[in-house]
């Protein structure tokens, strides 16, 4: 059984490096464009919080043992590098500031971003038949990225069900794929690749 899940510390390893790069540096970044005004930075990070709230979805439909987890995994892991370079107005203000600290660590961060998330598409790609065969998805071969959202599972909703949770996560998947096949049909089509038109 070991032998299936040689690459099990690579995956704890990719999800601590998204708790740091998907989580806690951003919130940061917002906190400090916000002290500092810097508008463009904060627009672009609140489009990424909606976008990444996928990740978080997929933690729960992980909890609940739904297949379809690895489907908006891999998902949020395209969707995320787009959402940072999608708009052509952000990307102007943000390049025509001021150099600063702020600037500095929020481009590095956008780039950091970029390659760990094309990184980790092509290396979750072949995970992708775990969302579709009811016999893979026991094996320790996709059950092993289950681990961590089990344990986030124990320390933050302990008396919680995983059905319950998973339950949680498939309504809030249907939410979000709603939000955006109404961005993608309707929306986008008026505003084109600007953040700013409404």
């Amino acid at each position: 059984m070991e032998n299936d899940v040689w690459f099990r510390p690579f995956v704890w390893i990719d999800y601590r490096l998204a708790l740091l790069f998907s989580l806690i540096i951003p919130l940061l970044l917002l906190v400090w464009a916000f002290v500092q005004k810097a508008e463009g930075i904060q627009r672009l990070l609140m489009i990424y919080w909606r976008v990444s709230s996928l990740l978080a979805i997929t933690v729960y439909l992980m909890i609940g043992g739904f297949g379809v987890s690895f489907i908006s995994g891999l998902m949020a892991r395209i969707l995320i590098p787009i959402s940072l370079w999608f708009w052509v107005d952000l990307n102007d203000e943000i390049e025509y500031q001021a150099s600063s600290p702020l600037k500095l660590i929020f481009t590095s961060w956008r780039w950091a971003m970029t390659v760990y998330y094309i990184l980790g598409t092509i290396a979750f790609i072949p995970f992708v038949g775990c969302a579709f065969s009811g016999t893979a998805f026991k094996t320790s071969y996709c059950r092993v990225w289950l681990e961590a959202p089990l344990l986030f599972k124990e320390y933050f909703h302990a008396n919680s069900k995983p059905g319950f949770l998973g339950f949680l996560g498939i309504v809030c998947l249907i939410i979000y794929v709603l939000y955006l096949s109404y961005f993608v049909l309707i929306k986008l089509g008026k505003q084109g690749r600007s953040a700013t038109q409404h």
